[in-house]
């Protein structure tokens, strides 16, 4: 039950958006808890409670309007079934839709109960006759689970033979919720029979979680307790029937085959990249394709290989040099493709709101489907190697050190039992590949063109984490965290602590920077580090060191978007990690905003303080320029990983006040601080350093398609500049162009180094921002300007060296022989 009560709150922090999670299936892996989300704002308990029903309320109001897309059709269809051209006859309609009118108006009348009780909420009301009266009525579920699989059958039979009814079974319009913009949606018949199927199994949960906020002595408590009695009762009855994905296939022995994971995976098949569904049985691995019949319908897998799990063996540590065969892209190709997504999003936003813009967005919203599944494909470089008996490997590539954990300790976990070797027939074989399609719990592939307008856009900004303490560890390691974020469907690792030495209780106290783009998850992964030179690996993306945990949690936006910092506990493996966290949205992260003290260096103006210091370039960019060239360059992920913010703060604080140990602190100082301290130096100036004044004429001049046309345009702006603007931007650009001259070690190419600084040095003053644009928010100013503020920077990255003095001294310069 602790595994469901995971699950439910996760449900219900989504609003429990009914397509996004699968649940009830004991073997998944649920998402890590969030607990302790309203931790000095809503007070538990009875609050909390209500937060509880409030948000199964919601699921109730999307349930109605799907039993009732159901009941529209079925008026029409039986009134016509005594008719000379009937679409369907009596008896097909009542199996079809059978008991589908009981259950609706069971639940509307639920739903009219409670409504007014979560409206006038204080901490007397009662709601636990309601559940009561719920759990009653469930027989008539049984009724419905009965007839499921011949419901399916008819409705199939029907489309086959009717092609009037087949147009109706595949577009049934759901209404959506009425606080919704989107009125409708268009589902199956097939998708919305399952839905009762899928409530049932799910009909213990909520009441488990209300149980845990009702207090003992409160008069809901006993008549919860028997209304969850009262369902785990009829769904311990009726478990192998209800959920398909229980009663699989049979094996030869006569056991249940239970599908336990699934997902979408990249595999390198005859070195290039497939996209493959892959499905983890109790005792098989399959390997799927979808394959896709004329007009689309009837689809089903192919399968392209299994393994028995008796015998599938991991990647050891001496085949990893075999892992060198990996193709992997540039990474400015993956950032291309992101920032073009961005900018459909955008398109897509402006689009619903303009009349008769529906078919446009469907234009768009195909096109960015093929754009994030080409991201989902190609942008993963872990491997995840896997064997059969006969010593034939199979190669998947995974975004997350995460994601690898997970499918290797499930497998771990099954092959702990005592299994049997099996091989299929292939007429047992067809039989389990076309199961598949009703048995997968991940339905669709994880891009957001595949989600529902209602669910969460992710947060654009900035998350500020602070990873405190673990507890839990049996032995004393040397242990370190690091911390991921989604991006674009597939994960990024963002930060990384220090390792702290030989402990049980290791105090990191770090705080990281993390840029979010569209994020909805952040995960904590926990790892003792393996100092022994004899276990490295040559593969530069394969982890030796070894994952002691690692668990997630969701970016509620209402929670991580206050002001305060948030506390939480993220629990993994027996072992608890203690962190903080707070949100900037990009909205305030684009504002500047100038340093009331001019005697420091951040916030201030760059000529006030080059002028204080007599120099041409201020002295914090020199030395943090000068440190990184030292001892940085060859670093991975250079200026890409966040260094520890608190470091980051003392460097700040060290500048500000001119300390005099300042070099002092720079040699000791971990390298991505002083990466860090250095944009943040930028980051902060009161106007960006190629100036507010200039910014359209850059959006301009990059966008010219002449080149002597923009060769002229983009020097006479970088002329333009004041002179301490310029030679600090003429220093910063050859310092980043000898950054990217190390890029087989350290990882970071010019358009990797134009990503992170573009958006730094050149961003819209606020009045600019959305002068002329139909933008209404800061993410919309970043979709729409990011992918021009990254091309300015890499054009003088690309660019021949440039002399301060041979461009002061050239008014026309290059003239038009380009």
């Amino acid at each position: 039950m602790e595994e469901e009560e995971e699950e439910v709150l996760c449900y219900l922090d989504r609003v429990l958006e009914e397509e996004v999670f699968e649940y009830g299936d004991a073997e998944l892996e649920p998402i890590a808890p969030i607990r302790r989300r309203f931790k000095g704002g809503i007070e538990k308990g009875l609050e909390m409670k209500k937060l509880v029903l409030s948000g199964f309320l919601a699921s109730e109001e999307i349930y109605i309007n799907q039993l009732e897309a159901l009941l529209l059709p079925m008026r029409p269809l039986k009134a016509t079934a005594t008719t000379s051209q009937p679409a369907l006859t009596v008896k097909q309609v009542e199996t079809i839709f059978y008991k589908i009118q009981d259950i609706f108006e069971i639940h509307k009348e639920f739903y009219d109960a409670l409504l007014p009780n979560i409206r006038h909420w204080d901490e007397k009301v009662t709601v636990g006759h309601l559940f009561q009266k719920l759990a009653s009525q469930l027989g008539v579920y049984k009724a419905f689970v009965d007839n499921y699989k011949v419901a399916l059958e008819t409705a199939e039979k029907c489309s086959q033979a009717n092609s009037q009814f087949q147009e109706i079974s595949e577009n049934l319009k759901v209404k959506g919720p009425k606080d919704s913009k989107d009125c409708t949606s268009t589902v199956t018949m097939e998708a919305l029979l399952y839905k009762p199927i899928d409530r049932v199994t799910r009909s213990t949960l909520v009441l488990h979680d209300l149980l845990k906020h009702t207090p003992k002595d409160h008069p809901d408590f006993p008549l919860l307790q028997d209304a969850l009695r009262i369902s785990q009762n009829f769904l311990s009855s009726i478990n192998e029937e209800i959920d398909p994905r229980r009663t699989a296939v049979t094996t030869p022995k006569g056991e249940a085959r239970q599908l336990v994971k699934d997902g979408f995976l990249a595999e390198v098949s005859e070195s290039s990249r497939k996209l493959r569904h892959v499905f983890l049985f109790t005792d098989l691995l399959l390997c799927a394709k979808m394959k896709k019949t004329s007009a689309g319908r009837h689809q089903q897998y192919e399968c392209k290989w299994y393994i028995p799990l008796a015998g599938l063996t991991f990647q050891t540590l001496e085949e990893s040099d075999s892992c060198h065969s990996i193709q992997v892209l540039p990474e400015h190709e993956i950032e291309e493709m992101k920032i073009k997504i961005s900018l459909l999003k955008s398109e897509i936003q402006k689009e619903k709101k303009a009349p008769k813009g529906q078919n446009r967005v469907e234009r768009l919203r195909k096109k960015m489907n093929e754009q994030e599944s080409w991201l989902l494909l190609h942008s993963p470089t872990i491997p995840f190697r896997l064997h059969n008996k006969h010593g034939k490997s199979y190669l998947f590539l995974l975004s997350s050190d995460y994601e690898r954990s997970e499918w290797r300790e499930s497998i771990q976990k099954l092959q702990k039992k005592d299994l049997q070797a099996c091989v299929l027939s292939s007429v047992e074989l067809q039989v389990l590949t076309s199961s598949c399609f009703k048995l997968r719990t991940v339905h669709n592939i994880p891009v957001t063109s595949n989600k529902d307008d209602e669910e969460t856009p992710g947060l654009y900004g900035f998350l500020h984490v602070i990873v405190h303490s673990a507890k839990g560890f049996e032995e004393s390691a040397n242990l370190y965290c690091t911390l991921e974020v989604d991006s674009y469907g597939y994960f990024v690792s963002k930060a990384k602590t220090r390792v702290f030495r030989d402990t049980t209780e290791p105090q990191w106290n770090e705080e990281f920077e993390i840029e979010l783009e569209g994020s909805q998850f952040l995960r904590i992964l926990c790892y003792e580090k393996c100092y022994d030179k004899s276990m490295l690996n040559k593969d530069d993306n394969e982890i030796v060191d070894k994952i002691m945990g690692k668990g997630q949690v969701q970016l509620d936006p209402q929670t991580v978007q206050s002001k305060n910092w948030h506390m939480d506990v993220i629990e993994m493996n027996g072992i608890k990690v203690e962190f903080s966290m707070k949100f900037t949205s990009r909205d305030l992260s684009l504002k500047r905003t100038p340093s009331k003290k001019q005697s420091g260096v951040f916030g201030v103006k760059i000529n006030v303080v080059t002028k204080r210091e007599r120099s041409k370039v201020p002295y914090i960019v020199r030395q943090c320029i000068e440190e990184v060239e030292k001892r940085g360059i060859d670093e991975v992920g250079i200026y890409r990983i966040s260094g520890v913010a608190t470091d980051i703060q003392a460097l700040k604080t060290a500048f500000d006040t001119n300390t005099k140990d300042i070099l002092v602190m720079l040699s000791d100082m971990d390298i991505n601080a002083i990466a860090g301290t250095l944009k943040l130096y930028f980051r902060e100036l009161p106007e960006p350093l190629l100036t507010d004044r200039l910014y359209p004429a850059f959006m301009e001049g990059i966008s010219l398609s002449d080149p002597a046309a923009k060769e002229n345009c983009m020097m006479h702006l970088l002329r333009s500049l004041p002179d301490p603007n310029l030679m600090t931007f003429l220093t910063l650009l050859e310092h980043l162009k000898r950054v990217a001259e190390k890029e087989p070690l350290n990882k970071m190419s010019l358009h990797n180094l134009a990503t992170v600084f573009g958006p730094t040095l050149l961003r819209p003053s606020e009045s600019e921002s959305t002068k002329g644009l139909n933008i209404t928010s800061a993410s919309d100013i970043w979709s729409h300007d990011v992918m021009a503020q990254v091309q300015v920077l890499l054009y003088y990255l690309q660019h021949p060296p440039i002399s301060f003095a041979e461009l002061k001294r050239n008014t026309l310069y290059f003239s038009t022989d380009v």
